[in-house]
């Protein structure tokens, strides 16, 4: 049998694992609400959704879609409502991310390849497991949302 590996049986505290998860998610959401803003408004000298879709050589609505999960899973990750939503939106953009544009430039990032995008995959696959933590504002939503 497994000895018990919880913060409070390894020594540290309930409080200390919420304040790293809140900095995990402050790490996480910043750079999905900077690209996200950029794709889907045009902010910080972005795209926006039309030519971020005619780079991709993809239709206009997958820049809406893309802008929006990038911009929606940053919000719900940096909040902590809905961070599974949001960390799902986040998973399935950078799974696109890596097989559409990074993977066959290989890992280094310095020759676009897939060393940030895997990591923000693996974060994000993080909060599906986690959840947001206790210093979240999911404690204001309806009960029949906090479990997502």
């Amino acid at each position: 049998m497994a000895p018990n590996t919880s913060p409070s049986a390894t020594g540290g505290s309930a409080g200390r694992w919420n304040a790293a998860l809140l900095l995990f998610r402050l790490a996480g959401s910043l750079p999905f609400l900077y690209h996200g803003s950029g794709i889907l408004f045009g902010a910080f000298g972005g795209p926006g959704p039309e030519k971020f879709a005619a780079f991709m050589h993809a239709p206009a609505i997958i820049g809406y879609l893309v802008g929006l999960a990038q911009f929606a899973g940053g919000l719900a990750i940096l909040s902590g409502a809905l961070i599974r939503v949001g960390a799902l939106c986040i998973t399935i953009v950078m799974l696109g991310a890596i097989f559409l544009v990074h993977l066959p430039h290989g890992y280094d990032i310095g020759h676009m390849g897939m060393e940030y995008a895997l990591t923000q995959l693996f974060l994000a696959l993080a909060f599906l497991f986690t959840g947001a933590g206790d210093f979240s504002l999911r404690p204001l939503l309806p009960s029949f949302l906090q479990r997502l």
